[in-house]
């Protein structure tokens, strides 16, 4: 018996639950699975499994050989890959987590799509704080600072965020002169996923005091607020990478310039790993590039 194979059952079992689900997604039948794990079991010398008429469940052995097992099976899958890269162009799965701001991303992953075709990304759009390592990602741009030592990172810069109306919108209401006349103003605001609070609205200078804006609509969608400040809704606090392009053609204007204004450092992590894949390291290089070249 192949032990590789074996341990690939007994992933495969675990994550799924049962011997039919992992039979269907490694395209063999259940007594063969059966039979590969019961190989294992023996080659070990200890039981992996309980199995009775309520299910599954892994064994004190079996829980601690999975996270050995999952180790194997992704530095052989690196090796593999390693291997492969040197006469072959980046190919496989990459699972990667981005910022909601779909408008802003979807050219970013278009081009990686076309310069690297044998790379099927699995792409998560999201504002939560993801778990890089436990979630299974395999690269994450994340804004703020790193914490996490088991990831590597790599900077993409410094994000400005700043207030941002119509010129129509401005024209209707009067430009806001002070942060206190933010009181009088449809105020678009963001709630975070991850806590449901809603985002400050930061001044440069604190001693000035923190104004409470009353919001006239409160959004989790990036891209939702920059339609309805285009549309002239109000004033919404945005990323410079999705308001800059707005701001140059005029469909935009800055309002309470240095006043109300911040600035977040993104990186690009991923798990820290001599072995990395050929396509993480095409996908890392491509992300640096990009937000080198803007």
């Amino acid at each position: 018996m192949n032990l590789v194979d074996g341990i690939t059952a007994f992933v495969k079992i675990a994550d799924l639950g049962s011997f039919a689900a992992a039979a269907r997604e490694l395209n063999i039948s259940p007594s063969a699975v059966s039979k590969l794990v019961s190989k294992t079991e023996e080659e070990l010398g200890t039981r992996l499994l309980n199995r009775n008429t309520r299910g599954l469940s892994l064994t004190q052995e079996g829980e601690m050989f999975l996270e050995r097992s999952r180790v194997i099976l992704d530095e052989l899958t690196s090796a593999k890959e390693e291997l492969s890269s040197i006469s072959g162009e980046p190919r496989g799965k990459l699972r990667v987590s981005l910022p909601n701001m779909p408008s802003f991303f979807l050219p970013v992953i278009s081009r990686f799509m076309a310069q690297y075709p044998a790379v099927t990304l699995e792409v998560d759009l999201s504002d939560r704080l993801v778990d890089v390592i436990d979630e299974g990602f395999d690269a994450v741009i994340r804004v703020g600072q790193l914490s996490d030592s088991r990831l590597t990172a790599r900077s993409l810069g410094n994000c400005a965020m700043n207030l941002v109306a119509s010129p129509d919108y401005l024209r209707r209401y009067g430009v806001p002169a002070t942060v206190d006349d933010l009181r009088s103003h449809t105020c678009i605001q963001y709630r975070y996923p991850s806590s449901g609070r809603t985002e400050p609205w930061p001044l440069q200078h604190p001693a000035s005091g923190v104004v409470d804006v009353i919001p006239s609509l409160i959004c989790n969608s990036t891209d939702v607020r920059l339609g309805l400040a285009l549309d002239s809704k109000g004033i919404a606090f945005m990323p410079g990478l999705l308001t800059e392009k707005y701001i140059a053609s005029g469909e935009l204007d800055v309002v309470l310039v240095n006043i109300v204004e911040q600035n977040y450092e993104m990186n690009l992590v991923w798990p820290t790993n001599k072995y990395a894949p050929s396509r993480l390291k095409a996908f890392t290089d491509f992300i640096v590039n990009y937000f080198t070249d803007r």
